[in-house]
């Protein structure tokens, strides 16, 4: 008889991803809040996934849709309220769903009570040194401090009419703390105690990489990017990945361990080699971190596997699981990127750009295949919503529509993650698909695509072949199946453009990245493929999983 798993839930676990803007409209109003989530949980526990990671929900001006918040200890009145946070984790709780909200400890919005008082009390306040102002450079100070540009576009500084300037990676109206001054640690360990008190179950870190600042503010070094053969080499960075970043996680893990049940961090941090983003995740710091390497990996067998092979070679040395996304609200849906004729990855901090023609048909073929790979793999995986109804990347939203800062920052050159961030489908024929209720008042904050009926849950649901179908199918044998989720893998032998893998006891992967059908190893059965398996052969671009 096998033991029960006593493993904390965070080693294996699939988690959801909740862009709650666009996942469900519960008041009418086009826009994504708390109660359209409770509204579809028996939904997310009929897929079966563990968890929901909950984008920023917090009091904010939404700016950057939240991610610009003015309290972190109050719900935004657009999400809803405390009180229906509260509720919201009691009842995923009865589901058997743990709930990660997300934090955001770079930067705060400019209309955060600390910001206004800076603003208030004028240059060398005390105020003022909770954030990163400085005087500028040049005559009369009229340059910026350094080079630093926003993550936006344009200059990650902004002068105040008193003549100090501001430091905001991301858009103006996000100032950076500065998180040297003691006042930020005490306040970020306060609002950690705030959720977990509710009954929050750990926290997504936005850009965990980015707290910490070379005190004397260097100019940035011009981008370092990777050469032939090389495709990792860390840059001593001003303010990406500076090693005191640790100190203030490790703070953080001891603030978790203080209450019952297994707490969980998952930071955002983007690191340019395996071994800085594995010192995030050290047995004293973080849990877990996203694996950026993976989602832009291109879909090449050498470069899969390559990426597999260095994420649990290091984070295995410190003991940490893997985990493994393919999308996110940041970044082009993956359907998309893989319906390119040559899905080239990316590198570097660019952002990924389409090139050449779409065919959906391959992307999703693509799709379908990257899900079996991914939620095979040791360790955890994340699903961001619509992924599992397969989802495109919605590229020709009109520029009228289009609200991501990175529209306006970059000139109009950059039309941003808008496409991404389209609200999902649930039934009917016509938008808003159930996104909102019948008797709404308002339009989904972003238009959803005229043809996006046969990408509904209520079209899906029940249907051979569908991708919800896949995603219910894999997942519900992911839970049963005791070789899935956290644990080790075998690569086997196979013809090059083939990754086939085992896992015990008696699993076997197999990913068909070539150019030609892949006859399988010898095997028992096929518990799931990701396309028709006949005469035991396996399609160019296709997946499957073999119990042997």
């Amino acid at each position: 008889m096998s033991l029960p798993d006593t493993s904390p839930w965070w080693r294996s676990a699939v988690i959801y991803q909740v862009y709650i803007r666009s996942f469900a409209d519960g008041d009418g109003d086009g826009v994504g809040d708390i109660a359209g989530i409770r509204s579809r949980l028996p939904y997310l526990k009929s897929l079966g996934v563990d968890a929901i990671w909950i984008n920023p929900w917090y009091k904010s001006p939404m700016a950057d849709h939240g991610y610009d918040v003015a309290d972190f200890r109050a719900i935004d009145g657009l999400f809803g309220t405390v009180a229906e946070a509260e509720e919201l984790i009691a009842e995923a709780h009865r589901h058997g769903i743990r709930v990660v909200p997300d934090l955001v400890p770079n930067h705060t919005s400019d209309q955060h009570i600390w910001f206004q008082q800076a603003l208030a009390a004028g240059p060398g306040s005390p105020e003022r040194e909770r954030y990163v102002f400085r005087a500028g450079r040049g005559p009369g100070g009229s340059l910026p401090p350094n080079n630093w540009v926003s993550e936006f576009g344009g200059p990650a500084w902004t002068r105040l009419p008193d003549g100090d300037w501001y430091l905001h990676l991301f858009a103006p109206e996000q100032p950076d703390l500065n998180w040297q001054h003691p006042d930020v640690h005490a306040e970020f360990k306060d609002i950690l105690r705030f959720w977990f008190a509710r009954g929050v179950d750990g926290f997504r870190i936005d850009v965990a990489h980015g707290l910490v600042k070379h005190p004397e503010l260097p100019d940035a070094p011009a981008r370092l990017d990777p050469v032939d053969g090389e495709p990792h080499r860390h840059v001593d960075h001003p303010h990406w990945d500076r090693d005191e970043v640790h100190d203030i996680y490790r703070a953080w893990r001891k603030v978790a361990d203080e209450f019952e049940g297994d707490r969980c961090f998952v930071a955002e941090a983007w690191a340019d080699t395996p071994e800085r983003l594995a010192a995030y995740v050290r047995a004293d710091a973080l849990h877990t971190a996203f694996n950026f390497d993976y989602l832009k990996a291109s879909w090449d067998p050498d470069d899969l596997r390559g990426v597999i092979d260095a994420s649990l070679a290091m984070l295995g040395a410190v003991g940490a699981p893997a985990t493994w996304v393919l999308s996110n609200h940041d970044v082009t849906r993956h359907p998309s990127r893989y319906g390119r004729s040559s899905a080239e990855g990316w590198s570097g901090g660019a952002r990924y750009t389409p090139c050449g023609p779409l065919d959906l048909a391959l992307g999703t073929r693509r799709a379908r295949a990257a899900a079996l790979l991914t939620l095979a793999l040791p360790g955890g995986a994340y699903i961001y919503q619509g992924e599992e109804l397969g989802l495109p990347e919605v590229e020709d939203l009109p520029e009228d529509v289009l609200q991501d800062p990175i529209w306006e920052r970059s000139g109009h050159t950059d039309a941003g993650r808008d496409g991404c961030r389209v609200p999902i489908p649930w039934s009917g024929r016509q938008p808003p698909y159930g996104f909102s209720p019948d008797d709404a008042t308002g339009s989904p904050w972003l238009p959803q695509p005229a043809d996006w009926s046969g990408f509904t849950v209520e079209a899906q649901t029940g249907e051979p072949g569908s991708m919800l179908e896949l995603y219910r199918d894999a997942l519900r044998l992911r839970r049963a199946h005791p070789a899935l989720g956290d644990g080790t893998l075998t690569w086997l032998d196979a013809p090059p453009g083939v990754l086939a893998f085992r896992r015990e006891p008696g699993f076997v992967c197999v990913v068909n990245l070539s150019a030609t059908p892949y006859a399988l190893p010898e095997h028992a059965s096929v518990l799931l493929a990701s396309a028709s398996v006949e005469g035991g052969v396996l399609a160019t671009d296709a997946a499957v999983w073999l119990d042997v």
